[in-house]
């Protein structure tokens, strides 16, 4: 099975779904601990329903997100301290749950991981796909 990942940094939001159209995306599995933007129409509410209309699903996990201490480390550049605390985070209960979730939700239909991050090397979600991926193909989209 293939995961697919996006990041919206410096997309509009025609634009990000466009591209989850063209890779045959039908549902969005955002993995920010916040899902709040200050880009316009990514928070959680106003997403959903963008993505909606364009007959994408959306699904908000929030324990696969990164803790305060992650994404500050992760504006840094602190590859580091960013691993730590994601690995910390990744060996909660919920967040084994969810990762579960996740897995299950991508085996039903082509899903995308979102976070805001254009590069998906400077972002928690492919250290998230690294732990728990089980071997399946990433596909990095990108705007």
């Amino acid at each position: 099975m293939t995961i697919y990942t996006i990041g919206y940094e410096g997309v509009t939001m025609a634009e990000f779904i466009a591209t989850l159209e063209r890779a045959g995306v039908r549902r969005v599995i955002d993995v920010r601990a916040l899902p709040l933007s200050r880009r316009p129409g990514f928070s959680k509410s106003s997403l959903a329903a963008s993505l909606r209309e364009s007959g994408i699903e959306y699904v908000h996990l929030k324990a696969l997100g990164t803790p305060k201490r992650g994404r500050d480390a992760a504006k840094k550049g602190d590859v580091a301290t960013l691993t730590a605390v994601y690995d910390g985070q990744l060996a909660l209960p919920e967040a084994q749950a969810q990762a579960a979730q996740m897995l299950a939700l991508a085996d039903e239909m082509p899903s995308a991981l979102l976070c805001y991050e254009r590069d998906p090397c400077h972002c928690h979600r492919t250290l998230l796909l690294q732990t728990v991926g089980e071997e399946r193909a990433v596909v990095d989209l990108f705007v």
